[in-house]
């Protein structure tokens, strides 16, 4: 469906600078296909890498003539609006860039292709969140595999789970270490390619699904065994919007946690009349509901990716070792420095 050579318009009008485009940042970081171009006409004329922490340049336009006359051939929806569903002020715009030809990219609840029956040759609408075929009940059966299981966690949302999670991956993978990313969320999916969408899954079948993602990442082929697999982790326990805790626990059964934290952070983003717990006792209450009361094994917290990204580099520095004395592990940001003190951990 997306291929790697398809140049993207990414749509985040009025959401350059706000957590909500999330979807365009992570596209923006880690997506193999060339980026045409951003659309926000508050800050058309300007470059993304002007107005954001964007390791690409692209320029910013007001429409979607300009994103074609770019060269743009899929339109990705960069925003991620609280709920999920598409606001109605973007449908013109969805309907004026499917009817000049491009394909899209959708990661909301709200499906497009009913809406788009008829597209041109080789036009598509791919909507992420849709429950994928054959899959079942959990079993517990990845307890059983002999590799690294790695669960991101995280304290809120939006804190950085899927960002931590594909540069340990990488830096893995830059070593020669035999890895996997599992993406459970929309933009992970986007840029990988392959995953599942958690929060579109019916909940009897959530752990199954993560399992069988897992189980598949793990074992490539009958006689193979991948020696880490990264699983993408997915809200906060602490949330009380949060849904998929349980199922990425006990899917993945994982043998390691990263927790990921915003530098500072002391009430959730969207609810601050709800306190984030000391990190110590959150990291404890994880690795509790992982082991089940010793019902199943207990896994090892490495650390903390921390984002710092509002910080100064030597405020961050400060933040890293203050919660370094505080918890006893390691804290680190891997954008900022990179990630190599988490994975010599992992490694060794």
């Amino acid at each position: 469906m997306l291929e790697r050579d398809q140049p993207l318009a990414i749509y985040m009008q009025g959401a350059v600078t706000s957590n909500i485009g999330k979807m365009g940042s992570g596209i923006l970081r880690y997506s193999p296909q060339p980026i045409a171009c951003v659309i926000d006409s508050e800050y058309a004329g300007r470059d993304v890498a002007e107005v954001m922490d964007s390791p690409r340049s692209a320029p910013i336009v007001a429409t979607v003539e300009e994103a074609i006359g770019l060269g743009a051939k899929v339109l990705v929806l960069g925003i991620a609006p609280q709920g999920g569903l598409i606001p109605a002020e973007w449908n013109p715009v969805i309907d004026e860039a499917v009817a000049q030809g491009l394909s899209v990219v959708n990661g909301l609840h709200d499906l497009l292709a009913p809406k788009y029956q008829t597209l041109q040759n080789g036009q598509w609408i791919w909507d992420i969140r849709v429950e994928p075929e054959g899959i079942g009940v959990a079993s517990g059966a990845a307890r059983h595999l002999k590799n690294k299981r790695v669960l991101m966690i995280g304290t809120d949302m939006a804190i950085g789970k899927m960002t931590a999670g594909l540069e340990i991956y990488r830096r893995l993978r830059e070593r020669g270490v035999s890895t996997e990313f599992v993406a459970t969320g929309q933009i992970g999916i986007t840029v990988t390619g392959k995953g599942i969408p958690l929060d579109a899954i019916r909940v009897d079948y959530a752990c199954g699904a993560v399992e069988k993602s897992v189980l598949e990442a793990s074992r490539p082929t009958p006689d193979s065994l991948t020696e880490v697999v990264i699983v993408e982790g997915q809200g906060a326990l602490c949330h009380p919007g949060s849904t998929a805790n349980l199922p990425l626990l006990r899917g993945s059964q994982p043998t390691h946690l990263i927790l990921c934290h915003k530098a500072g952070q002391t009430h959730l983003q969207k609810q601050p009349d709800i306190e984030i717990p000391p990190l110590g006792d959150y990291i404890r209450l994880y690795e509790d509901l992982a082991s089940a009361a010793g019902a199943f094994p207990r896994p090892v917290t490495i650390g903390v990716a921390l984002n710092t990204s509002h910080l100064d580099e030597i405020e961050a520095a400060r933040a890293m070792a203050q919660i370094e004395r505080e918890i006893g592990l390691m804290a680190v940001d891997p954008i900022r420095f990179g990630p190599d003190r988490l994975v010599n951990a992992l490694c060794h």
